[in-house]
Formats: C-alpha cells, structure tokens, sequence
C-alpha cells in the first residue's frame, strides 16, 4: 500500500505493486485475471469501449482493488496498404514485394563467414539514410518478373492509423485481459463475483472468461464441502472397523462441530477471511478435536467393559482424561500462537492459521470434555 501510494502520483508510467501469486505460472501477481471477449465480433473499437466503461465499474465498486488493464494500450501505426490486382499486373510476386520491405526496412540474413577463427553472420538491410521517415517508401523499388524496377508508388500507399500494437486472442476470440485484487475484507471469490455481475451490465455481444489461477478457482469452486463430507466418511468407517461398532465413532463424529465452530468463530472475529490458509488451519481442529472425543470414548469404553454404567464410564472418562487433553491442546495452542501474532511479510497467511487453530483447539478442548460423555451416553 506504501509503495503504491508512493508511486501513485507518477506520470511517466504505471506502477502497482503486488504479491506473487500462491501457485507460480499461474499468473504474475495475487488477485484475478479476467478476459474480456469480443463474442459477437463488434471490433476492436467497441471491444476498447467496453473495457473502459467494465474499469470505471469496478473502481467505483467497494468489493474491488486495484483494477487496471492489463497489456498494450492502442498507439499510432504507420500502414502499408498494397493493391494486389494491380501489383500482379505491374508483374510483380507477393514474395518479392515481401522480401524488399523485409530488407529495406528490416534485415536479412545473408550467411556466415570466418574471421579471425570466429563464425560471424552477414545481414543485409537498407542504409539508414533511406529508412528513416515514411516518405522514403517511395526511394525503393521492387524488381519484376520482367527485370524491370517497379516504384512502390505504383502499387502501395501509406496512411497512419491508431490501433493495437498487439494482436491479443483467448481461445481463438479478441480479448482484453483485466486485473485486479479483491478490496481489504473481502475474499478472491467475491471480487470475482463481483466482476461478473458488473460484465453483466456490458452491452450485448461481450462475454468474459477467467485465466491463470483464477481459472483454477473457478473450476475447484465447491469441491471443498464434497472432500471434507468424504474425508469424514473414511475417518467414520475407520474408527467403526477399529471398534467394531457404529454408535461409538457416531460420538466421536459429533464432537467435531465443536471445534469447527470455534475456528470460525475466531477466524470471524479476527477479520479473517475463508481462504486456503483457513481451510488449513481447519483440518488440523478438525484432526485435534476427534483425538480428544477418541481418549474420552476409549477410557469411557473400558470403563463400561469393567462393569461400570454409561453414564458412569463416560464421567469417570472425561474426568480421568481431562489432563492429557488439556496438556496436549495446550502445547498445541502454544506452539501456534508465533502464526497468530507474526508480523511482517507473509504474517496474513500466518494469522490465518493461527488465529483459525487457536479458537478451534480452545472451543474443542473445552466443549468436547463437556459434550463427548453427553454424545456418548445419548448414542449408545
């Protein structure tokens, strides 16, 4: 934020500021990338039109940052403008006319020869004399099929126009590339919802696509809520077959709700985002939260083999266990509390972590030693 605001001011270019992005070659900095395509072919004038009008849109709205072009901007070009007809009656070949502009304005290699024990390439080219304004098109000739020298003047004309220095595509259609970062509260998913209810308000005949890591987002989008549900079901059949039961790993499962409202609750409360690093630092709640519920149960189920009541078992349970959960989510909690109060560069990821696991194990810890038996004795 310093250094943009350092450089805001500066005329002579544009210069923003960035994070790398999280998964190298996907993109060069943090944020979106969106493609604004020209779909109904309306030109590259109107395909210019409308990204300005989708800029001005999303600098006025609160959920984006930073959002500016991405590539060349439109610039004058100096064309040359060729009647084939009249060239091919003038006797003259497409290549020829090709291999004259390529050398006299640009170069052409030649070949190579010995100096000195060293290779070296021979290029031809014009004399800089003659290449130096538009007007000296007119000092080059082109030879015929009939031997004859044919003015450019004959067949070719000259005119300035504006346009694109670079012809930008995405899959197969005329684009123009957009970034963007999402405004300081709000996530990447918001900021491209956001961009793709403001390309909605464009007129007919524009459409858009994402590239690079927003593409990915895009397209894992929704995955996680099916792979946490999976991972549960593994964990629930593996403690079913370990115990031979599906009442007992029914509380332990219980118990995990607990610490994921904890980590949410933290993560709320710190102005954290539900991002990658969230996620993160949820499995590993997730993970502590059923290790408590399992001491509890497995003390609780030796109790009741002993001859001990339910109810019984699952209080003498959680209170002989009630040390080694505090000790182990206490040294856990401790041993992530660097993350929560990191500063510097890189300290958001951290944060994120951090505050997420500390409110997880806390709310775990303490809410699992009380509801568990109560799971326990409700299930069997």
């Amino acid at each position: 934020a310093r250094i943009n605001a350092r450089f805001g001011g500066y005329q002579d270019a544009l210069i923003i500021a960035s994070s790398p992005p999280a998964v190298r070659e996907l993109g060069n900095a943090t944020g979106f990338s969106f493609q604004l395509l020209d779909r109904g072919g309306l030109g590259h004038n109107a395909l210019m039109a409308a990204r300005e009008q989708l800029l001005r849109l999303a600098n006025d709205s609160p959920v984006l940052s930073r959002v500016r072009a991405n590539g060349l901007n439109d610039e004058a070009q100096f064309r040359l403008i060729v009647d084939w007809e009249r060239a091919s009656a003038l006797g003259l070949s497409v290549t020829e006319i090709n291999t004259t502009l390529a050398t006299a304005w640009g170069a052409t290699y030649v070949n190579d020869f010995m100096d000195r024990g060293r290779v070296k390439r021979v290029f031809m080219q014009g004399d800089q004399e003659s290449r130096m304004t538009p007007g000296d098109l007119d000092k080059w000739f082109v030879r015929n099929l009939q031997g004859q020298m044919v003015p450019f003047s004959a067949f070719g004309r000259t005119e300035w126009g504006f346009g694109s220095p670079r012809l930008e595509r995405f899959n197969g259609i005329g684009s123009r590339e957009i970034q963007g970062q999402p405004a300081a509260g709000f996530t990447t998913g918001q900021a491209m919802d956001e961009m793709e209810r403001l390309a909605a308000q464009l007129p007919a005949g524009f459409g858009f696509e994402w590239s690079g890591i927003s593409f990915q987002e895009r397209q894992s989008a929704g995955q996680a809520p099916a792979l946490y549900a999976l991972s549960l079901m593994v964990v629930f059949l593996c403690l079913a077959a370990l115990y031979e039961s599906w009442s007992i790993p029914t509380a332990v499962m219980l118990a995990v709700p607990l610490g994921v409202l904890g980590a949410v609750l933290a993560t709320l409360f710190g102005g954290k985002a539900n991002d990658v690093y969230f996620q993160v630092g949820l499995l590993a709640t997730i993970g502590l939260t059923a290790k408590n519920a399992i001491l509890i149960v497995e003390f609780a189920r030796e109790g009741f083999n002993r001859g001990l009541s339910l109810a019984e078992a699952a209080e003498d349970a959680a209170r002989q266990r009630l040390r080694p959960i505090i000790m182990t989510s206490l040294a856990f909690t401790l041993g992530v509390v660097p993350l929560a109060i990191a500063t510097g560069a890189g300290s958001g990821a951290q944060n994120a972590i951090g505050i997420g696991v500390i409110g997880g194990v806390v709310a775990g810890t303490v809410l699992a030693v009380l509801f568990v038996p109560l799971f326990l004795v409700l299930v069997l």
